[in-house]
């Protein structure tokens, strides 16, 4: 959805006042975005709480108005002990409403579409896949046609579609770069996909937004968004300058041991399919509980 220029001016003004209020908000992120996805996301935010506006500043005002004017001091104030009912109140408390309702609930269906994280973004170039891995308690980034994989830190090129595969190797994460897009979640033995564009080069945080144990806190990862994809090559080669790898099971498991505050590695190469093995060795796991569940049934 786009914005009238007036619109675009009721826009900063409650982005100011939001962020006033809420400035100590790690999340206040959200209101400065640096991507396409994360921009309509912004909007959208702005939308429904003017929307909601609409009803809650007017009867804020009537509260003190009417505590005012139905003071016991204020002896011209009509009193109605008899009062009971006025049409035109009850169509302004009922048409509102329904007309507030309304409106959000085709926004949320238009946006609900428009903004669907396995929807690809209609782009010119191609998109680059990221593959991702929650571990306990940190990120595992594979680029599967690069052939490296990076803990903690993430990078791709300015104005390149992004398209992420996300599973967990444990239990259920959230991927979530706020400055750049929404978040979806990470499940073991599922794959699930996040498409967004960065449309500024810098450094955005990311992080885990659903609670996952002990080391929850310090699951926190870097996104680069390069100035150009020559930069992301440069990345990439020092990337492959690692001494570390990711060739066996064994070498996989040694770094999905639970670890705290776990530094950026950079691993040179890695294990063909290693995303795919991640989710298929717990397929085995969920087959045997359906049966266990099917036997305990009959």
């Amino acid at each position: 959805m786009r914005f009238s220029k007036c619109n675009k001016n009721i826009e900063a003004i409650l982005s100011l006042i939001v962020t006033m209020f809420l400035s100590g908000c790690h999340h206040m992120v959200l209101m400065h975005p640096k991507g396409m996805i994360s921009i309509e996301q912004r909007t959208l935010i702005i939308t429904v709480i003017t929307l909601i506006l609409i009803v809650v500043i007017p009867v804020i005002f009537m509260a003190f108005i009417f505590f005012w004017k139905y003071r016991s001091s204020n002896k011209d104030a009509q009193y109605c002990p008899n009062w009971e009912y006025s049409n035109k109140i009850e169509v302004v408390v009922w048409t509102v409403p329904i007309i507030i309702i309304t409106i959000l609930s085709i926004i949320t269906w238009k946006t609900t579409h428009e903004l669907d994280p396995f929807k690809p973004i209609v782009n010119n170039k191609k998109p680059l896949i990221i593959e991702v891995v929650s571990l306990d308690w940190k990120w595992l980034f594979i680029y599967p046609k690069q052939g490296v994989a990076v803990v903690n830190e993430l990078a791709f090129p300015k104005d390149v579609p992004v398209e992420f595969k996300i599973t967990s190797n444990s239990v259920m994460n959230s991927f979530f770069i706020p400055q750049l897009g929404g978040q979806i979640y990470a499940m073991a033995g599922m794959q699930t996909k996040l498409h967004i564009i960065g449309n500024e080069a810098g450094k955005y945080a990311g992080l885990s937004s659903n609670y996952s144990g002990h080391g929850f806190s310090g699951m926190k990862f870097t996104a680069i968004v390069t100035p150009t994809e020559d930069d992301f090559k440069k990345w990439i080669i020092k990337v492959k300058t690692s001494l570390n790898h990711l060739n066996t099971v064994s070498d996989f498991n040694i770094l999905a041991t639970p670890s705290e505050n776990n530094p950026v590695e950079y691993f040179s190469s890695i294990k063909r399919n290693l995303f795919k093995d991640t989710i298929a060795k717990f397929i085995g796991d969920m087959d045997m509980g359906k049966h266990v569940c099917a036997k305990a049934k009959e």
